[in-house]
C-alpha cells in the first residue's frame, strides 16, 4: 500500500475518532480535555496506534485513559459505520505526553532567562 493512501487513512481513522469521542462517549470517566494527537496504521491496516493526550492531574489521566481502552470495541465499531475500508484495524490507545512535556520545558527555559536576566542587572 502506498504511503499516501496509508497517510489518508490515518488521518480519517483520527478525525472519526475524535468526533466519536467528542460526541458519543457518555462515560463520565473520559475528560472532556482528551484529544488525539496521531494515528500510526500499520502498512496492512491490521492496527491503528491512537497517541492520546490528555490534560490533568495524574488521576484524570488514568481514569481517561482507562475509559478509552474500555469503549474501543464501541469506538472501532462506530469507526466501521463510518469508514468503508475493507479491514477495519484493531484500536491500540497510547498516552501521548509530548505536548505537556514541551511545557515543561519551556518553563523551566523561562526559569533559566530570568535567572539570567538578574544576573545581568548586577
Amino acid at each position: 500500500m502506498s504511503v499516501q493512501r496509508l497517510n489518508r487513512i490515518s488521518e480519517e481513522i483520527k478525525r472519526e475518532i475524535s468526533k466519536i469521542i467528542m460526541n458519543e462517549l457518555k462515560d463520565p470517566r473520559i475528560s472532556a480535555m482528551c484529544s488525539i494527537v496521531s494515528v500510526e496504521t500499520t502498512p496492512d491496516i491490521k492496527y491503528a496506534k491512537v497517541y492520546v493526550s490528555i490534560y490533568g492531574n495524574k488521576e484524570e489521566k488514568e481514569r481517561t485513559f482507562e475509559g478509552l481502552k474500555n469503549a474501543s470495541g464501541f469506538i472501532r465499531k462506530r469507526l466501521g459505520e463510518e469508514i468503508k475500508i475493507r479491514y477495519l484495524p484493531e484500536i491500540q490507545f497510547v498516552l501521548d505526553e509530548s505536548i505537556e512535556h514541551g511545557v515543561r520545558i519551556s518553563e523551566i527555559l523561562n526559569r533559566i532567562k530570568k535567572q539570567e536576566e538578574g544576573k545581568n542587572i548586577d
